[in-house]
């Protein structure tokens, strides 16, 4: 089990706790407000634990909060990220992967699929890109955008709470 190297959870108080944690699921700190609500124990002190509870949330939420938070997320190399309006956590995550250098034929293609993928979907492509470039992720975006509306939405909230658990070993 892995310990947080900057805060113990189980010291928290409940505004404390929400403020820490509101942005490990993008603009849904409903998630965070849940997670303590269930208990403060001192298993959270592990971020194993704490991201296993967070995940259970998400996946026990109803469509319409799973859909609001999926849909909280940016477009990958999209408007916001060219005009500095992403999250801190989501801009370092696309820098990480390179989006920023992309070219201008991959940002025009990065557009296009994420039209696409939006008009079969109905929400944003996500993927954790740590660990990833932007090939990888191009490549990933044309394979996904053949799923299944239901294998998709699936694989999006695997890949939300991969981003959680990416952002949880930050702290």
């Amino acid at each position: 089990m892995t310990d947080f190297k900057t805060l113990k959870p189980s010291t928290l108080d409940r505004t404390a706790f929400v403020k820490a944690f509101a942005d490990i699921y993008e603009h849904s700190p409903w998630v965070a407000e849940k997670a303590f609500d269930l208990g403060q124990l001192h298993e959270l002190d592990q971020i194993e634990n704490l991201h296993q509870r967070m995940s259970d949330i998400l996946l026990s939420a109803d469509p319409a909060s799973q859909l609001a938070l999926v849909n909280a997320h940016p477009d990958l190399a999209g408007k916001a990220a060219v005009q500095g309006q992403l999250t801190e956590a989501s801009t370092h995550e696309q820098a990480g992967a390179g989006i920023h250098q992309c070219t201008a034929e991959e940002f025009q293609r990065f557009t296009e699929l994420n039209d696409a993928y939006k008009a079969k979907f109905k929400f944003p492509f996500i993927m954790a890109v740590k660990g990833s470039n932007r090939h990888q992720i191009l490549a990933a975006f044309e394979t996904r955008i053949h799923n299944s509306v239901e294998a998709e939405f699936k694989e999006a909230l695997a890949q939300i709470n991969l981003i959680a658990l990416f952002r949880l070993l930050q702290l």
